[in-house]
């Protein structure tokens, strides 16, 4: 399997586990959806649906491959998915925390573009 569909797959794995921890409110009509396109390497995980009169659509994950590496463009949870990356075997030179600005990047542990 080449880098790119490795990828691709590693990355549905990893954001299958993360929609598994999803907790079930009773009441509340809010499901957990994994957004997969990837013929354009795009992958959200989403909550979306009704809790009381409110409207939920609330990003929790959106991962990118660009340029053959991993890009984190959000990371809405607490346990950082750069890490459960790093632990599917994904070099961290092949990750990039783009939620952090450009410039900050080069502090991070991570690749920079």
């Amino acid at each position: 399997m080449d880098k790119l569909n490795r990828y691709r797959e590693t990355i549905r794995q990893v954001l299958e586990l993360y929609a598994s921890w999803s907790k079930r409110k009773p009441g509340v009509n809010v499901a957990t959806e994994l957004v997969v396109d990837a013929e354009q390497n795009h992958f959200e995980l989403l909550d979306i649906g009704w809790e009381r009169e409110c409207r939920v659509h609330h990003i929790i994950l959106h991962l990118d491959i660009i340029n053959g590496k991993i890009w984190i463009q959000h990371d809405g949870t607490n346990r950082p998915v750069a890490d459960a990356l790093l632990e599917a075997g994904v070099p961290r030179e092949d990750i990039v925390l783009a939620f952090h600005p450009p410039e900050a990047r080069q502090y991070t542990e991570f690749a920079v573009a």
